[in-house]
């Protein structure tokens, strides 16, 4: 049986994180809270999510400087980020993109599309999942010469 998928919310506005919370209810997971981006980066490492809600307007370090610190890092650059913003100008949308962000989404958050987009996430994780696993269960039997 798979384990319960973990989401990591990214946001100092503490509403903003109870209302994705809640949102989030629906679907079977681990929810953890981070309130800046300091805060983000070392939660990270601890709770290890499948998917962050990364909010761009946070103390400490931006959602953008988070995004880039992550996808830079080998541990953690697998780790799918949906970037949620009241920020909507096109400048914006191409900082997330440089950042690496695997996807956006507008505040306020319609519910509908944050659950379909947190479910293709998680889609999207676990066949990359399954791909590494074959990837090295065909390379060990390569080296055994099978």
């Amino acid at each position: 049986m798979a384990e319960t998928s973990r989401i990591l919310i990214a946001d100092d506005n503490q509403p903003n994180c109870e209302l994705l919370e809640a949102y989030l209810a629906e679907i079977d997971c681990d929810v953890a809270i981070a309130v800046d981006g300091q805060d983000t980066v070392q939660k990270v490492g601890s709770f290890r999510p499948d998917v962050i809600l990364l909010d761009v307007m946070m103390p400490k370090l931006s959602g953008f400087e988070v995004c880039r610190k992550l996808k830079d890092d080998p541990q953690t650059s697998r780790i799918m980020i949906l970037m949620v913003t009241a920020l909507n100008e096109l400048g914006d949308i191409e900082r997330a993109v440089q950042a690496g962000t695997d996807d956006f989404l507008s505040k306020p958050v319609n519910k509908i599309e944050l659950l379909k987009r947190v479910e293709n996430m998680l889609k999207l994780k676990d066949i990359r999942d399954e791909n590494e696993r074959l990837r090295r269960y065909i390379e060990e039997m390569e080296e055994r010469g099978e």
